[in-house]
Order: structure tokens, then C-alpha cells, then sequence
């Protein structure tokens, strides 16, 4: 008997941790980039997300020409039942990635963008962009957009390293900008370093795609992880970074992914990590 209610209890906890999340999911990290958009026009992007039950999106692209066109679908976007949120990317073309934090000309393409706004209303959020050096977080155009996010009320995606986000919040002066940290941490910060950084900064969000050490063989979340997003449920996000086109193709297997890992945590801080942060953020319904 006593064997029988061991093994059943051990089934039990199989059961628990097999069993997928099932509720709507908010990608707060896609590309939607000048190249992908004739391999995958916008039926089949808005498919791949109706059929994993992605029923928002944080939207930028390179050029913003993307975004504008996935928020002016809107007959295609509200039969998928996907809600597109735009955001204003720095880049027009590859060259800028490693120059907009000091080119006026980007500050003022960002200034054009919010005064024009997208087909279904006003930008939310800047970003993505990178600072491959830290140190570039001092630019004269980064400061500035830091301080535009804050006094228009933006969020910020931000491709750094832990360094770079204490420079990025110092231009903040308020520090309520909400910034959205992709991968939280290229580079792998440790989960002690974001926890550190989580006290410090209440905007700050960690997105999760390309998370090192995120989950273990498994697919489910490591310990540190898990103890990490359970102290701050309301803090992080998930995303599919299609930055590339292979990542479109792997659309529904990054989704999966993070199904089988959010079925692993209580049904509440899953529902947060998956949608209501994201949707909170966004005033979202």
C-alpha cells in the first residue's frame, strides 16, 4: 500500500508538470523585417500565431515599413484575434545598428514616427535596439530617446547587457520607464545580477527569448529560474525574436516551448509570465 501511494504521488507530480499552459499567450519580442515579408506574408504570420494561441504582439521591424503594415491589417489581425502593439525600431537599414545611439537623424526619424503614428493608433514603445558596447548607452541619442520614452510614457526594448541597463535608467530621471530587457541579459547575466537589477529598477521587464540557462534538459525551467520568477511574477515576458526567417519557421516550436515550461509553474504567475504582464503594460482588455 504504502508503495501504491508513492507511485501514485509520483504520477501525480509527472502529470503536474507534463501538462502544457493552455491560456493566451502575448509575444513581447517580434520582427516583423523587410525579408520576411514575402516568404511569409501577413495570412501566414497572423496563422502561425492564431494557431498557437498568441493573441497579441509586441510588432518592430527594419524599417518600420513591417510594423505599419501588420497594424494596418486590421480585418486580418481582428478575425486571427491577434492585437498588434507597435513599436518604433531605430533602424532603416543594417548600418544602423552600430551608430544610432549618436545619429541625430534616427532621434528625429523617432520623432517623425510618434507625430505620424501607425493605422491602428499611436506607437507604444521604442526599440529594439542593441548597444554592443555598454558604453555606447551614453550616446547623445540614447540619453535623449531614454528621457523622450519617459515623458511620453514609452516602453523601451532594449538589447544590452547588465552594465547598459544601469547607464540606459540613469537617463530616466523619474526612473519610471517601463524598459523591457530582451533576453534579459545578452552575455548570460546570472539570475542573482537580474534579481539585483529587478530590486533596483520596478520598470524594468525581462523579456526571455535567447535566455541562457533559462530551462534545463527537460524544457522545463532550471532552479534558479524558477526561484527568479516566482519572487517577481509580475516582472517578465515571453518572446519569439524573429529576427531572422528560420525563426518564423520555428514559430510554433518557440511557442511549444514556453508552453511546456509555464505549465511547470502555478497557474497564476504562468498566466502573469504568459499574458496579464504584457497586457497590463499595454493596456490591453
Amino acid at each position: 500500500m504504502k508503495y501504491l501511494l508513492s507511485l501514485l504521488s509520483m504520477l501525480c507530480v509527472f502529470a503536474a508538470q507534463a501538462a502544457d499552459y493552455t491560456g493566451p499567450l502575448l509575444d513581447a519580442h517580434l520582427h516583423y523585417n523587410d525579408d520576411a515579408q514575402s516568404p511569409h506574408p501577413i495570412p501566414d504570420v497572423l496563422s502561425r500565431m492564431q494557431r498557437n494561441g498568441v493573441k497579441a504582439i509586441v510588432a518592430n521591424s527594419r524599417p518600420n515599413d513591417g510594423t505599419k503594415n501588420l497594424a494596418a491589417a486590421k480585418e486580418q489581425t481582428a478575425k486571427a484575434g491577434v492585437t498588434v502593439i507597435p513599436f518604433i525600431r531605430l533602424y532603416r537599414n543594417r548600418a544602423d545598428y552600430d551608430n544610432w545611439f549618436r545619429d541625430e537623424t534616427i532621434y528625429q526619424m523617432v520623432l517623425d514616427e510618434l507625430a505620424k503614428g501607425t493605422a491602428s493608433g499611436a506607437y507604444k514603445g521604442i526599440g529594439e535596439f542593441h548597444l554592443y558596447e555598454s558604453a555606447n548607452a551614453n550616446g547623445a541619442v540614447a540619453a535623449k530617446l531614454m528621457k523622450l520614452a519617459e515623458e511620453k510614457q514609452l516602453a523601451v526594448l532594449a538589447h544590452v547587457d547588465d552594465v547598459a541597463i544601469d547607464l540606459l535608467m540613469a537617463h530616466a530621471p523619474k526612473k519610471t520607464v517601463k524598459l523591457i530587457w530582451a533576453h534579459t541579459g545578452i552575455g548570460g547575466a546570472s539570475a542573482e545580477r537580474v534579481r539585483g537589477l529587478m530590486r533596483k529598477y520596478p520598470g524594468l521587464m525581462g523579456e526571455l527569448s535567447y535566455r541562457p540557462g533559462l530551462t534545463d534538459s527537460n524544457g522545463q525551467l532550471s532552479s534558479e529560474w524558477r526561484a527568479l520568477i516566482t519572487e517577481f511574477p509580475s516582472r517578465f515576458m515571453i518572446g519569439s525574436d524573429t529576427w531572422v526567417n528560420q525563426r518564423w519557421l520555428y514559430y510554433d516550436d518557440l511557442m511549444k516551448g514556453y508552453r511546456t515550461w509555464l505549465g511547470g509553474l502555478p497557474l497564476d504567475v504562468a498566466r502573469k509570465v504568459a499574458w496579464e504582464n504584457g497586457a497590463s503594460l499595454f493596456s490591453l482588455k
